[in-house]
């Protein structure tokens, strides 16, 4: 069942790093958070969990602000048992459906002599697959991504432009795979991002936050759960193994 959008007046913030922090704040509590300084206001996209109450808590722990509900303010709902009630594969079908396309194409031209599939082969048309298509859904709200991903990753928590610059890195590898651009060093570079990615995840998971996982942008709402833990160590592994089997095409 989807949530509510919220907007409120805020009061007590005065600079761009107000801004960051209130929206690392509330982004626990929506599909995607909306904080300009002028006017100073919050828009909560898709609110499926907290409470107003709840939602002031999080600002207060933030900095000394306080939210003021619009006049026409509606209440909360808390869908937690409806999100329950929800299947695991009714959530996540648009995942595997993307990563199984992803898979299949990725069988062009891997067949080898024997007329079996070239296991480095097949793996290299997936990374490359996997990053240009995982890109393309976060430069589709690439603002939209970059606030949500501040909510979980390590790095772009403190500092927010990360959240800008990672779609681009997942490009420049979908590329590097694609046409074989210097196989050991991109392979490297994807152990190290999806690796580091993976931190913040596990953090996430181990404080039994409810976020949104911010792997497929803001288009596709996915709660975060052990199947993003799996996507990233999913990709380092595989750059791993092309590294320790010689993964040149």
């Amino acid at each position: 069942m989807a949530g509510v959008d919220q907007t409120f007046n805020i009061t007590g913030m005065h600079c761009g790093a107000c801004v960051s922090k209130v929206t690392a704040a509330l982004q626990p509590y929506a599909a995607s958070v909306s904080v300009t300084l002028n006017p100073p206001r919050v828009r909560l996209t898709d609110m499926t969990t907290g409470t107003i109450a709840t939602l002031q808590a999080a600002v207060s722990k933030a900095g000394a602000y306080t939210l003021v509900p619009d006049a026409n303010v509606q209440p909360v709902r808390d869908t937690a048992a409806d999100s329950a009630a929800t299947s695991w594969l009714a959530t996540y079908y648009p995942l595997l459906l993307i990563v199984a396309y992803i898979a299949l194409v990725s069988l062009a031209g891997t067949a080898n002599p024997t007329g079996g599939v070239d296991g480095r082969a097949w793996m290299t048309n997936f990374m490359a697959g996997f990053f240009l298509v995982f890109s393309a859904f976060k430069f589709l709200d690439l603002r939209g991504f970059a606030d949500a991903y501040a909510g979980y990753d390590l790095l772009a928590r403190r500092w927010h432009g990360y959240g800008y610059i990672y779609p681009f890195l997942e490009l420049a590898l979908g590329l590097a795979y694609l046409f074989r651009i210097a196989p050991d060093a991109t392979n490297v570079a994807t152990l190290l991002l999806m690796g580091f990615s993976s931190l913040g995840v596990i953090a996430a998971l181990a404080n039994k936050r409810r976020i949104v996982c911010a792997c497929l942008g803001t288009v596709l709402k996915l709660p975060m759960s052990t199947v993003t833990l799996v996507e990233d160590l999913g990709m380092a592994a595989m750059a791993a193994t092309m590294l320790v089997t010689g993964g040149h095409i």
